[in-house]
């Protein structure tokens, strides 16, 4: 079962420009009540650790839940709504602080009143 601020590894393909792609870790930024829904898509934040300091970057630093092992940034610029069968496969979660901040950010991105 998908929650919400899962990290996951998605190949997100090959990419065109600047884009995200090909196979990275991804925060899933879905609400939980649209996964629980049972949604077939989500929306996702890949991750990566080449961090450029863009303020539309959030850092997410490993810890013991959430399953990366470097630094890695947040590229809430590159949301993207993805099939579920992408999931290759769930290697830990976020936490409701750090989906908080993503979030935030993609809606400043979006131009969505708080």
């Amino acid at each position: 079962m998908l929650t919400s601020g899962d990290v996951a590894e998605i190949d997100l393909g090959f990419p065109a420009g600047h884009e995200a792609g090909l196979r990275r870790p991804v925060i899933i930024v879905t609400s939980q009540r649209v996964i629980d829904a049972g949604s077939n898509v989500i929306h996702v934040v890949p991750l990566t650790t080449t961090i450029r300091g863009f303020g539309s970057e959030v850092i997410i630093e490993p810890d013991g839940r959430n399953g990366i092992s470097a630094s890695s940034a947040a590229q809430c610029q590159h949301i993207r709504a993805v099939s579920t069968d992408r999931i290759e496969a769930v290697v830990g979660n976020v936490g409701a602080v750090a989906l908080s901040h993503v979030r935030e950010v993609i809606g400043l991105i979006l131009d969505v009143p708080a």
